[in-house]
């Protein structure tokens, strides 16, 4: 899902550690002798892998960022590989495939597509590798030994609970722009959304629905779609903020953006700020780099004692807002400021 914001020096770092197309692997080193021996090579060196989605997303920058930090202070290996572009599966089974040749002894993945990499992980874990998928489920979750990832429906849940709170018995007219279809993050905060809301997916309430992919632009398109279809829209929920701004855009042209409703998910710096700057309402802060420094711990546990990490670890959401509203918990854009990403 695209953001844009101006991204430090360590971050740059890891980018450029690790910013790699799908089809090759860079090893970035930690500890002693990490230029030069290998899991392999006898020397007992621990090799972890981190496979993204791409190495452009700074959602993905600062989980490799985390799992960098990690990695140094374990004193292992991290190698790193990422899709050309979001539904890269081909690279994404080209790097499992590499780094499993490499000897690695865990990887940490953020699945491109949920299903169609299953059978590529099948193979790494035969062969003793720990596979942990990251932020994205696989389908089935139970392919891969354990999941470390923001529960999406109750970051969707969240934000629901606020927009029912900040209409205050106001009649709702919902549009909803979503991720796309069968993609398991989106479905889930689209359905967390609604329960927090207090309605079913074929409510009269949602008046419009249109699938953004996460894209600012394609967001600002929906959202005109469905003031053309609705112009008495007064609740937008988008799968991100990079479509929540694009929605803003759109509302603002039609002299709308003051009184329309606007939450969202993710809690990068740019999202945040827009909470800030009042773009946007509220929206839900997850922690990349949680999740990949918890999963290069777990794989390090596995290497020393074969303990395997398993089932689901949930790394936080929080609701961030400065308007807060009865009832629903949250911290203000001080605090989803000091705690983003990107």
């Amino acid at each position: 899902m695209p953001r844009t914001a101006r991204l430090p020096m360590s971050l740059l770092r890891a980018a450029a550690c690790t910013g790699i197309a799908a089809l090759t692997l860079t090893a970035c080193g930690s500890g002693s002798g990490s230029g030069s021996s290998s899991a392999g090579s006898g020397s007992g060196e621990v090799k972890v892998g981190l496979i993204t989605k791409t190495d452009t997303n700074p959602f993905f920058v600062k989980m490799k960022e985390g799992a960098e930090k990690a990695a140094k202070a374990e004193g292992v290996k991290l190698m790193t590989a990422a899709g050309k572009f979001d539904g890269d599966n081909a690279g994404q089974i080209t790097a499992i495939e590499n780094m499993v040749a490499s000897g690695v002894k865990g990887i940490l993945i953020t699945p491109s597509d949920s299903k169609a990499i299953v059978p590529a992980i099948a193979k790494a874990r035969a062969k003793g590798v720990l596979v942990i998928a990251l932020d994205t489920p696989t389908e089935p979750e139970s392919a891969v030994d354990a999941l470390f990832a923001t529960d999406n429906v109750k970051a969707g849940e969240l934000i629901g609970e606020y927009a029912k709170a900040a209409m205050k018995g106001k009649a709702a007219k919902i549009a909803t722009l979503d991720l796309a279809p069968g993609v398991s993050v989106g479905v889930q905060r689209h359905e967390g959304f609604l329960k927090g809301f207090g309605i079913g997916e074929k409510d009269p309430a949602v008046v419009c629905s249109q699938d953004t992919a996460g894209d600012q632009a394609k967001g600002q398109t929906a959202m005109e779609n469905c003031l053309q279809k609705e112009p008495g829209i007064n609740v937008v929920y988008t799968i991100n903020e990079p479509a929540a701004l694009g929605a803003y855009t759109a509302l603002k042209a039609k002299g709308r953006e003051k009184d329309v409703l606007i939450v969202s998910v993710d809690g990068g710096c740019t999202g945040t700020q827009a909470v800030k700057d009042g773009k946007i309402a509220a929206t839900s802060q997850q922690y990349p780099l949680k999740m990949a420094s918890e999963g290069v711990k777990a794989v390090v546990t596995y290497a020393k004692d074969g303990k395997k990490a398993s089932g689901y670890t949930d790394t936080g959401v929080t609701l961030i807002s400065d308007k807060a509203q009865a009832g629903v918990t949250s911290e203000d854009t001080g605090y989803g400021l000091e705690n983003c990403w990107g």
